[in-house]
C-alpha cells in the first residue's frame, strides 16, 4: 500500500489530534523520501517533526503510537521499492542494439581487438605509469634540465684545464686516451657530454 493510501486509511475513524499527528508524520516522512533519505527511524523522524507536531520517539515506538509506525513503515517499504537495483549491463550490450547484422559481428570483432590490445598494453605498461618522451624539438621538463653544478662539472671533464692535468687528449671518435695512447674514456664519450650540454 503506497504511503498516501496508507495515510487516508490510518485517519479513518480517528481523533482530530491524531489526524493532524499522522499528517506531521506524512509531511515529514515525504521529505526524506523526496531527498532520497533511506532513515525513517522513530528518532529521526521525531527530531526533524518536533516543531511540527510530531510527538517524541518514545511515543511512536509505545502502543498508543502504532499507527505512526505503521505510516513510517509503509515509507520504508517505499523507500525500498525505488531502490530496485537496475540489471548491469556488459560493455558491450550497446553492439546488440545495432540493427544490421553485418556490421553487429564486425563491431564485435573490432571491440574484441581492441581488447586484446588493450590488455597487451597493460601487460607492457603498467596502469598509470607515467611515460615521458622527449623528441628534442620541445624542451625537456625543467625536472630533467641539468642544474648549473652538473652543467660546469660535464664541461670540466671536456674541458682544456681538465685533459692537461690527466695528459689526457681526445681521440678521433670521441674517446680519451692517456699520454700512452690508452682509452681512459670509452668512445663517443666526448660526444655524448657535449650533447648533453646542448639539449639539457
Amino acid at each position: 500500500m503506497t504511503p498516501e493510501k496508507t495515510l487516508e486509511t490510518l485517519k479513518r475513524n480517528t481523533s482530530a489530534k491524531t489526524q493532524q499527528t499522522l499528517d506531521a508524520i506524512y509531511t515529514v516522512c515525504s521529505e526524506q523520501l523526496k531527498n532520497g533519505v533511506s532513515d525513517f527511524s522513530a528518532a529521526t523522524i521525531a527530531r526533524l517533526g518536533n516543531s511540527r507536531g510530531v510527538p517524541k520517539a518514545q511515543s511512536i515506538r509505545n502502543k498508543s503510537g502504532e499507527k505512526y509506525r505503521a505510516l513510517i513503515k509503509s515509507f520504508e517499504e517505499a523507500s525500498q521499492s525505488s531502490k530496485k537495483v537496475s540489471p548491469i549491463k556488459s560493455d558491450e550490450a550497446w553492439i546488440d542494439e545495432i540493427p544490421n547484422a553485418k556490421h553487429r559481428l564486425l563491431t564485435k570483432i573490432l571491440s574484441s581487438d581492441l581488447k586484446k590490445a588493450q590488455q597487451q598494453l597493460q601487460e607492457i605498461i603498467p596502469p598509470k605509469t607515467r611515460i615521458d618522451i622527449y623528441d628534442h624539438k620541445g624542451s625537456p621538463a625543467e625536472s630533467e634540465r641539468l642544474n648549473n653544478q652538473e652543467r660546469r662539472a660535464l664541461e670540466y671533464l671536456i674541458s682544456a684545464a681538465f685533459l692537461n692535468k690527466w695528459n689526457f687528449q681526445r681521440g678521433e671518435c670521441g674517446e680519451l686516451l692517456d699520454d700512452k695512447g690508452s682509452m681512459v674514456l670509452k668512445v663517443a664519450t666526448v660526444d655524448a657530454i657535449e650533447k648533453a650540454l646542448r639539449n639539457l
